[in-house]
């Protein structure tokens, strides 16, 4: 269980680096891109430490919500890359990228719970199985709260949010940092968007004959995507935002087929771990005709997304110079 006490420093730790200054409460497209990351980052931040007492108390839907607000906030680095490529940015990614993976083992184990929940309701046949499962997840969740107690997750929090506020990439000197920095929101956002739409629909023509790996590369893509766009919304103006929301439809309905194939391939893996106990568990996870009807899913949603032709600048309110 959480002890009141940590929770509550680890909170309060970030709040100094984060109310020191005072910043716009939306992005606009002539916004300098220093402001905007600190903005983007600070929303992120602040919901992952919004659920943190509630995943340490076992709660799957705050363990949910808090592995997307750190996915989001990963994906704000990666977006505002190579601005904030510092030497201090490789330790804070390798810092989030360990608090991922501690809470993915539940997340992982309370995805696959639910689905033999989903397909076997009551029965006495799975009720031995499922006591392993959740006698796994019982021993993933005490080594998660343990975790979110820890020095280490306060110190990633406090450098992770020291860093946002006043890192070495917000002092660099060179020409190309400070033009980086100052570089309109509008014009980077662009540039990333179409890049990395580009990058997206280039590997989902080749989706069906991606592996299990490469597959879930993809679904990492496809989130860069998604995630980029909900941060961005204040940009768009009140026509284009009609079109955004059909481009993340689809971006959302690839993603969620491409989710489920990915649970169904960590749920082979977990399963395989309780082979001795339940050696039929593994053969939940294994479904060629629902395998088939998620591919196709996304695949619908990968040429509708193609014909949308999403991000240009025209979608983007005019803004005359960068803020400060």
């Amino acid at each position: 269980m959480a002890r009141p006490t940590r929770s509550s420093k680890a909170t309060v730790d970030a709040k100094p680096a984060a109310s020191r200054n005072t910043l716009p409460g939306r992005l606009s497209p002539g916004m300098a891109c220093d402001t905007a990351f600190r903005i983007i980052a600070r929303r992120h931040l602040t919901a992952v430490l919004a659920q943190h007492d509630g995943t340490c108390r076992g709660d799957p839907d705050a363990l949910h919500e808090i592995r997307i607000a750190l996915t989001h906030l990963r994906t704000a680095i990666r977006f505002f890359s190579p601005m904030v490529d510092d030497a201090l940015r490789s330790k804070v990614w390798a810092e989030l990228k360990w608090l991922n993976s501690q809470l993915g083992m539940v997340r992982d184990l309370d995805v696959a719970i639910e689905r033999i929940l989903a397909e076997t309701g009551g029965e006495l046949a799975v009720i031995a199985e499922l006591r392993h499962w959740d006698e796994k997840r019982a021993e993933s969740h005490r080594l998660l709260a343990r975790t979110l107690q820890s020095a280490r997750y306060r110190r990633l929090i406090e450098q992770t949010s020291s860093w946002i506020e006043r890192g070495p990439w917000a002092t660099r000197r060179s020409k190309m940092a400070i033009r980086l920095r100052r570089c309109p929101l509008a014009d980077h956002a662009t540039a990333q968007l179409t890049e990395w739409e580009r990058t997206l629909l280039r590997k989902a023509k080749r989706l069906r004959k991606l592996d299990v790996e490469k597959r879930h590369k993809l679904r990492i893509l496809n989130k860069r995507l998604t995630y980029s766009l909900e941060s961005l919304e204040d940009l768009f103006t009140d026509k284009s935002l009609t079109k955004q929301k059909s481009v993340l439809k689809q971006l959302r309905k690839a993603q969620k087929s491409l989710g489920q194939l990915n649970d169904d391939a960590r749920g082979q893996t977990l399963a395989a771990s309780l082979n001795e106990a339940a050696p039929e568990a593994g053969i939940r996870f294994l479904n060629r005709k629902r395998e088939k009807k998620l591919l196709q899913t996304a695949s619908t949603a990968y040429r509708k997304l193609n014909k949308a032709k999403p991000f240009r600048c025209s979608d983007l309110t005019p803004d005359a110079e960068p803020e400060d």
